[in-house]
């Protein structure tokens, strides 16, 4: 990702889900780029020295004594960090600013001055790529999308003489997503279920500003969508489910999907989010796993990594013609459950090295980030 962000922006803001590794990623880009260069400066703003101190006479301060970039971590602990941010990009017009922030920070709701100046990047968890890359020594390069639609036998083919990468991918799908694999595997998803829960009791009620005598009925929501997930919902049998109105729900998905827990399909054209979604999924096969463990089948599996893994880069939408429309052009099949037939119509298959023609490896359409 640090290839991909312009870094001459003079505001960056750095989303992810809570231990995606927001702030290593901003150690690590410091060590790199600034080593001790104290032009540069890292800040959580989780720290109680900014309850009394403003930003804007910090950074006012920091710029006078030679400072040039700000690396503000936890940026929504900062009261109205929306405005202390606008005040530093027009009255300190030398200073850059990198911040992060949760996923479910909108800041293009009730911050259009913010909206308007800042560029946003979203840090996503591991791709299948990276984490072979990790897991066996490699140096395995991004394909794009067209790559490998065109040339997937090649590809796939380069790969499987170093590396077979069906023998990583079962441990990847349940617990490769995260990096918190590296330093506690044991323990892989008891973090993973803690940040799922400070995501749900700290970042919702925080953020998004949902009172905390509701978080019971979202935590229910998120349990019988990852026991029932792939479906599509009834959102009266959801309402009364958890004892709440239809509009209530609607809401209480948006908040999920902003918080990246779960993944919202709709039909080409009507993506509205005040509208019902087509077919509701995990976010992410790991998040999967951690809720709902029984409901963990592979055919569930295989649709939730495909739909992961395409929607960072690509438009994924409900198919008529397969399970899933990329680009409002290609319509794929997961694991051939349907005929396959159609000029733009591709099969991704599991269990498969090297595929043919237009049924291509389901492991390689993990290699787009």
């Amino acid at each position: 990702m640090t290839n991909i962000i312009n870094w001459d922006e003079r505001l960056i803001c750095i989303k992810g889900f809570r231990g995606v590794g927001k702030t290593t990623f901003l150690l690590d880009y410091i060590k790199e780029r600034y080593s001790d260069d104290k032009s540069a400066l890292y800040i959580n703003l989780n720290n109680f020295y900014f309850t009394e101190r403003t930003l804007v006479s910090f950074a006012d301060e920091f710029v006078k004594r030679g400072g040039k970039v700000l690396f503000l971590d936890q940026i929504q602990k900062y009261a109205d960090w929306s405005k202390g941010l606008c005040r530093c990009y027009d009255s300190i017009p030398e200073l850059k600013i990198v911040f992060t922030s949760s996923p479910l920070l909108q800041l293009d709701k009730n911050t259009s001055d913010l909206y308007r100046k800042v560029k946003s990047y979203y840090l996503e968890g591991l791709s299948f790529r990276e984490y072979l890359n990790y897991a066996t020594g490699n140096e395995f390069e991004i394909y794009s999308f067209e790559e490998i639609l065109n040339n997937h036998v090649t590809i796939a083919g380069n790969i499987v003489s170093r590396v077979r990468p069906l023998a990583y991918f079962n441990d990847y799908i349940k617990n490769g997503i995260f990096p918190y694999f590296i330093d506690n595997p044991n323990f892989y998803d008891n973090t993973l279920l803690k940040n799922i829960n400070l995501a749900l009791e700290i970042d919702l009620p925080y953020i998004s500003q949902i009172e905390i005598k509701y978080l019971a009925k979202l935590r229910k929501l998120l349990h019988i969508i990852a026991c029932n997930t792939p479906f599509s919902p009834n959102i009266s049998k959801l309402a009364a489910s958890v004892e709440t109105s239809r509009a209530t729900v609607i809401n209480y998905l948006r908040y999920l999907k902003n918080a990246k827990l779960i993944q919202l399909l709709y039909v080409s054209g009507d993506e509205s989010e005040l509208k019902k979604p087509d077919i509701i999924y995990m976010h992410d096969t790991n998040i999967l796993y951690a809720i709902a463990p029984d409901n963990a089948n592979i055919s569930n599996l295989q649709k939730t990594f495909f739909y992961n893994q395409l929607s960072c880069k690509l438009s994924v939408k409900s198919s008529t013609k397969g399970d899933f429309l990329i680009n409002d052009r290609y319509h794929f099949i997961i694991n051939g459950q349907k005929e396959n037939s159609g000029k733009e119509l591709f099969t991704a298959e599991d269990m498969i090295e090297i595929g043919n023609d237009k049924k291509i490896p389901l492991w390689l359409l993990g290699f787009l980030y």
